[in-house]
């Protein structure tokens, strides 16, 4: 029994020691990186409160698996036939019955506290700086700017061939969803055909898109820098090639780009009827 639960005990924190190496060391930039673990690196808020969520449950996790094991190893050792010719014929214990009862009460109670936190802490946010509305459409994204002239454009996938140096296959796209970086950004999700799901793993982002409906949700993004995603819900033929691309960007290049983004979208509306033919070209 000795030896079990030395080799357990520099087991485990081994493990642990392993993964945290192989989170720190897997940084990327907004996407994943080839044989990453852990979760991408979190660049907002929420996504900070996810991980430390993670965390917390992670270690629960193991202790709930190393005392299982220990117990597993002690009731193997101790009650086999061989150590204990004679077995018990007890049938109940009031100590253990309680015991096995209140204390997994205790952790689902420890658990739903910080659960519930984050889930509305995700929610929304009362004093929103700026607000973008995105609309799910099959297979493509649709961006509009409410509070700076309700301009509206398509973010339609690049195809391989035309991939620039730098471009990440799959998750180029093109028109970007530029925003301000260090800004409470009011997020509304809406659908034009079926559900789809807007996804952005590093700033903890991922809500469906409904038709008839808003979901509402909120980003602070800390930072500069281009953050990837992608629907996230089975939509169709195409659910694989509607990625997100967001480039944040300071507040006044910000304001720089939406006085041309007014300009250059200005006839957006008027051409649905090309942008729905273009996107069903791309059906493979």
């Amino acid at each position: 029994m000795g030896i079990i639960r030395s080799r357990l005990f520099v087991l485990v924190p081994a493990i642990g020691l392993a993964i945290v190496f192989l989170a720190e060391t897997a940084v990327a930039a907004g996407r994943s990186e080839p044989w990453q673990m852990w979760f991408q690196p979190a660049a907002s808020p929420v996504m900070e409160r996810i991980i430390e969520f993670h965390n917390f449950i992670f270690i629960i996790e193991v202790l709930i698996v190393v005392l299982v094991l220990v117990l597993m190893g002690y009731i193997i050792i101790r009650f086999n036939a061989k150590s204990n010719p004679v077995p018990s014929k007890t049938t109940h214990n009031t100590i253990l019955e309680v015991a096995w009862t209140a204390v997994p009460l205790l952790l689902v109670i420890i658990i739903a506290v910080p659960s519930l936190k984050l889930l509305y802490y995700a929610d929304r946010i009362e004093e929103g700086e700026m607000t973008l509305k995105v609309i799910g459409n099959q297979w493509y994204w649709s961006y509009e700017y409410p509070d700076h002239g309700a301009f509206a454009f398509d973010s339609i996938i690049i195809e391989d061939e035309n991939l620039e140096p730098g471009q990440p296959r799959l998750l180029s796209v093109d028109n970007s969803v530029v925003l301000p970086a260090e800004t409470n950004i009011r997020l509304l999700f809406t659908s034009a055909d079926v559900i789809h799901n807007w996804a952005v793993p590093s700033l903890g982002l991922k809500l469906d898109a409904v038709p008839g409906r808003v979901n509402e949700s909120w980003v602070r993004i800390n930072s500069e820098g281009d953050y990837y995603g992608m629907c996230s819900e089975l939509c169709g033929v195409n659910h694989g090639f509607m990625p997100v691309h967001i480039k944040a960007v300071s507040k006044a290049d910000f304001a720089a780009w939406v006085e041309q983004a007014k300009q250059e979208f200005a006839g957006e509306n008027s051409n649905a009827g090309v942008r729905v033919a273009k996107a069903d070209t791309r059906v493979r």
